[in-house]
């Protein structure tokens, strides 16, 4: 099982947490009209192995959006901050 130090929570199983992606995609500027960058954003993503950050929410704490850096194979947790701190 994951455990995941929560900045605000301390350190929780990852049965209180959602999975919600790849923290490193930037999404357009809504100005954007270029269908290709919108299809490229929605559908397509890496699936790196080693060292990775995303996006976790904790559902069943204090509800704040983290931003966790993870290796994807030995799911080894490096780091755990709040979302909100890294600017978009």
């Amino acid at each position: 099982m994951i455990r995941i130090n929560c900045p605000v929570c301390g350190v929780r199983d990852e049965t209180e947490f959602n999975y919600l992606g790849d923290a490193t995609v930037k999404r357009p500027p809504m100005s954007e009209t270029d269908q290709k960058i919108w299809v490229d954003y929605v559908f397509f993503r890496d699936n790196p192995r080693g060292r990775h950050q995303e996006f976790w929410h904790h559902v069943l704490g204090c509800r704040q959006w983290l931003i966790v850096e993870r290796n994807t194979a030995t799911h080894e947790i490096y780091d755990c901050n709040l979302a909100q701190e890294f600017p978009t």
